[in-house]
């Protein structure tokens, strides 16, 4: 395996072209959601049995979903946090079943909840190995050690995301708001590569 080092932009897309498709997964969504009302946790988890409230502990109510399969974190502000699901939609249905469940045990919700996306956990794999020795040199907003962890922590501004990238060519992409920006992230990252010359290519 060498290191080939693009030095022209129509080489840098020939290699692109190359290149196979990154595969790319989203492993989970976090959304949080404001129903904008005062909630009695201690009323919720007498009369829903499945959930878990324990004060002393943690100030929020935990429940959980089998449809769509997720696990709710529910605070007496009326705010609540999702988490568990491969999609924003998926992660929004959540919320949604989650307060439709409150109603049907007869706690009372009067407002529609605000919902947002907060941050989107993705696995990607490049299917070519990178020289993650030569990125760490080079690129700025970079952390490796390699003798604490195997992979190296990149921080890309636009869009506003967080790597881990591996040598084998795995990521793992955090810090997104939508599945676009995953997406977006990812071929940025692999142009990124391919132009500084970080791609192990035969």
């Amino acid at each position: 395996m060498s290191n080939s080092e693009p030095e022209h932009s129509d080489e840098v897309e020939e290699l692109l072209k190359k290149l196979p498709e990154p595969e790319i997964n989203i492993q989970n969504v976090v959304s949080s959601a404001d129903i904008k009302q005062k909630l009695d946790l201690k009323e919720i988890s007498r009369k829903i049995k499945k959930s878990r409230y324990d004060p002393d502990k943690f100030p929020g109510l935990v429940l959980k979903l089998e449809q769509p399969k997720a696990a709710l974190l529910l605070f007496s502000s009326g705010k609540f946090v999702c988490t568990g699901t491969k999609s924003v939609e998926e992660s929004a249905k959540a919320i949604m079943a989650a307060i439709e469940t409150l109603k049907k045990h007869g706690i009372p919700i009067t407002r529609k909840p605000l919902i947002k996306a907060e941050n989107i956990v993705a696995s990607a794999k490049l299917h070519v190995k990178v020289n993650i020795e030569k990125l760490a040199l080079d690129l700025p907003n970079t952390l490796y050690e390699p003798e604490q962890f195997p992979g190296l922590i990149f921080r890309m501004k636009d869009p506003d995301v967080v790597f881990l990238i591996f040598a084998s060519g795995s990521l793992v992409c955090t810090g997104a708001k939508k599945e676009a920006d995953v997406k977006k992230a990812v071929y940025k990252l692999r142009r990124i590569l391919a132009e500084g010359g970080y791609l192990m290519l035969d």
